[in-house]
């Protein structure tokens, strides 16, 4: 046979490039053992099974010796995994990851957390989560120098805010998972480790888990979470080795590559109460993730929203999520047991394969069809038992057999589809279990056969109105009208750009993550007049005095001020700790309005399109080149001045823009000029420092606490 190589995807990060490259020698006759070696087996985070079903009862074998040994050797014995505190892992199949800038978890009109509408959406679609992931910080982190735990701190009303959303989630029977990133070293750091920052905020939430970012495994934390209260879980976004499935009870699986005849999860067969999570973030179609993770009794993280940009399921793969998931739940003990035979038969059908799960009399049989078409006739068969009786469980139907022979199980399996037969005592088959029937049924109908991919697509949703004047007020200068192909630059980040996802995926062809993506567009811009500064301490100072203005959400409002007070010096120093209500409202009160990006580019750029206002290279003494957050007064450098008289439109402090778009879930704003900030030693944190005149950044918004930055402040202009 030919020599198969499996690959699982790595992910490069600052803190170093985790890849897992899987060569297997096909399997054969003749170096069958060779090829299921423990030494394969350890490797493998999905140990993959042979294409020839003469070789499938070696392989049983040979997994069973694997893990009898492979405990043997650890001194393993799982006890923690059958202690009350965590017996809820072996159940919890669904976990939702939730950006919690998402608008259905917060509504940034009223500033509730609306966790009913999360939890109720999760039910019709997905049959009900069953944890979630409360995600804080990136792709916002760096833009300031807060760390990733003044992201929850800084949430709406705090941790005590945080906590009775928990509760909320507890209420409905739903466990809460934190965030944990180790790569976060760049930003303000306090007198306590991130450890005892993390159990902290734990602590105050009363949350249930840590999802480690970037990170297989943390057994030094063990210790110190099980002192908070007993039955917390650690779950990594890196395939976990097995030596650390003892502390780590759940793991991700993710970009696992199955075998064609499907493997199993080398985890979950060491440890059945281990539950792992099978996710491929950027793939728009979830039916691979589907059978893998039901051929291994595991679950799904269920992520829809990627850090700002809506990648949907369709609706066939929700439909069949909801079969799997209800069956899941119904008989989560068995698929936590110990009587799992891995391909326990041969289809009649080829391209469908099938696992056998049983506990005392009950016999449970996954399937899943391989092939792009739908599998129709005799999927397979079994011993007719007195005294049982037989159900298809993705249909919600009894399959009525004779008394006498096999029961021959014929059906459809749809194209990449899964099915579910099941034996069962007639004891066992009372009012819950019929009920049960009665909803798989209802599922099926429910079913949709649609494959395709909803699509967000980003659209402005508010902007300053046309503020027009004959000539430029006191201290702005004349823009004149332009029509230009626009060349404008981003980092391309998993937050995105403008796009929609779908456009996001195909530019990640052929665009390497964080590198400089370049984009163009045709703009005609009638002539405007500019503020020659961003807006000052002062100026802003001024328009509160004579306008009373007071934010509706005062938190962190002008949070550089001392007593209301500016502090001394700094009265030319750009303001900043506004949003863009605040920024919004100043304009309003000046007669003017804050600029497109376009509108900003051209007026930084000047008439020859430079690169920096000033010129084509980055100078000394043209703009505030720090990157430690300390501001410069506003004309510091007037060698920096653009073409048509604009000061400070590099470094110092980001310049908010004046379109919110939204694609309906996530709300953002783009930023231009770079800053005095730059957050070190990691490629996810945010950008920073100073910028070239095309180069934006994309601000996901969450709410006026958190979106006032001591990094990011505005300047005004009007229409001429």
């Amino acid at each position: 046979m030919k020599r198969r190589t499996f690959l699982t995807k790595s992910l490069t990060t600052a803190i170093g490039s985790f890849i897992s490259v899987i060569s297997l020698e096909a399997i054969s006759s003749g170096n069958h053992q060779q090829a299921v070696s423990d030494a394969i087996m350890d490797s493998n985070d999905i140990i993959p099974a042979p294409d020839d079903p003469k070789l499938w009862d070696q392989w049983r074998r040979d997994l069973h010796n694997w893990r009898s040994r492979k405990q043997q050797e650890l001194k393993y014995d799982g006890g923690s995994y059958r202690t009350v505190p965590f017996n809820w892992v072996t159940s919890n199949f669904a976990c939702c990851f939730v950006m919690m800038c998402d608008s259905d978890f917060y509504d940034s009109n009223t500033n509730e957390y609306t966790v009913n509408k999360l939890i109720e959406r999760g039910k019709i679609e997905f049959g009900g989560y069953d944890s979630v992931v409360l995600w804080h910080a990136y792709p916002r982190i760096g833009l300031d120098d807060r760390n990733q735990f003044d992201f929850y701190r800084e949430m709406p009303r705090g941790l005590s805010g945080l906590k009775r959303v928990v509760s909320q989630f507890h209420n409905a029977g739903i466990k809460v998972f934190t965030n944990y990133n180790p790569w976060d070293t760049g930003t303000r750091r306090e007198n306590k480790t991130d450890v005892d920052l993390l159990i902290e905020t734990l602590r105050s939430i009363d949350a249930d888990g840590i999802f480690l970012d970037t990170m297989k495994n943390a057994p030094d934390f063990r210790e110190k979470l099980d002192n908070v209260k007993p039955g917390i879980v650690m779950e990594g976004e890196i395939a976990l080795p097995v030596e650390h499935v003892q502390t780590h009870h759940m793991s991700w699986a993710q970009w696992f590559k199955d075998s064609y005849v499907p493997g199993v999860y080398r985890n979950k067969w060491f440890e059945r109460c281990h539950m792992q999570h099978a996710i491929s973030r950027w793939s728009p179609v979830k039916s691979d993730q589907i059978q893998t993770a039901w051929m291994n009794g595991s679950g799904i993280l269920i992520w829809e929203n990627v850090f700002g940009q809506w990648l949907g399921w369709n609706e066939k793969d929700k439909g069949t999520y909801r079969i799997m998931k209800a069956i899941q739940h119904q008989f989560a003990d068995i698929f936590s047991g110990e009587s799992w035979t891995p391909l326990s038969q041969e289809s009649p059908l080829k391209g469908v394969f099938i696992n056998l799960w049983e506990k005392d009399k009950l016999k449970l049989w996954t399937l899943i069809n391989r092939n792009e078409f739908p599998a129709e006739g005799v999927m397979m068969e079994t011993d007719y038992q007195e005294g049982m009786h037989y159900f298809d469980l993705g249909s919600g139907q009894e399959i009525h057999s004779g008394k006498r022979g096999p029961v021959v199980v014929k059906g459809r399996i749809d194209p990449r589809g899964i099915a579910c037969i099941l034996s069962i005592p007639e004891k066992e088959t009372g009012s819950a279990f019929r009920n049960f029937i009665v909803r798989q049924n209802k599922n099926r109908l429910n079913r949709s056969g649609d494959i395709t991919i909803p699509v967000l697509n980003n659209r402005v949703i508010s902007k300053t109105g046309s503020v027009k004047y004959p000539v430029p007020m006191k201290s702005m200068v004349s823009i004149p009208a332009v029509s230009v192909n626009l060349t404008m630059e981003y980092n391309f980040r998993e937050c995105g750009a403008y796009g929609n996802m779908q456009e996001h995926l195909a530019i990640s062809a052929k665009q390497k993550l964080h590198s400089i993506c370049t984009i163009s567009k045709q703009v005609s811009i009638n002539r405007f007049a500019i503020d020659e500064t961003p807006v000052t301490n002062a100026q802003y100072q001024e328009f509160i005095k004579a306008s009373g203005y007071k934010p509706k959400y005062p938190e962190s409002f002008l949070k550089h001020w001392i007593n209301g007070k500016i502090p001394a010096g700094k009265e030319d120093h750009p303001v900043v700790y506004v949003d863009l209500i605040d920024a919004r409202a100043y304009a309003i009160w000046a007669g003017k309005r804050l600029p497109s990006e376009e509108e900003w580019q051209i007026a930084a750029q000047g008439p020859d399109g430079l690169m920096y206002p000033w010129g084509n290279e980055m100078e000394d003494n043209r703009c505030n080149r720090n990157t430690n957050g300390v501001t410069t007064a506003v004309k510091a450098f007037p060698q920096g001045v653009s073409a048509y008289g604009c000061y400070d439109m590099c470094g110092n402090t980001w310049e908010l823009t004046g379109n919110e778009y939204s694609d309906g879930r996530t709300r953002f704003v783009i930023l231009k000029g770079g800053s005095c900030f730059k957050a070190g030693g990691s490629v996810w944190y945010m950008d920073g420092g100073p910028q070239k005149n095309s180069f934006f950044a994309k601000m996901l918004l969450m709410w006026p606490g958190l979106d006032r930055c001591s990094t990011v402040g505005f300047r005004c202009i009007t229409d001429l």
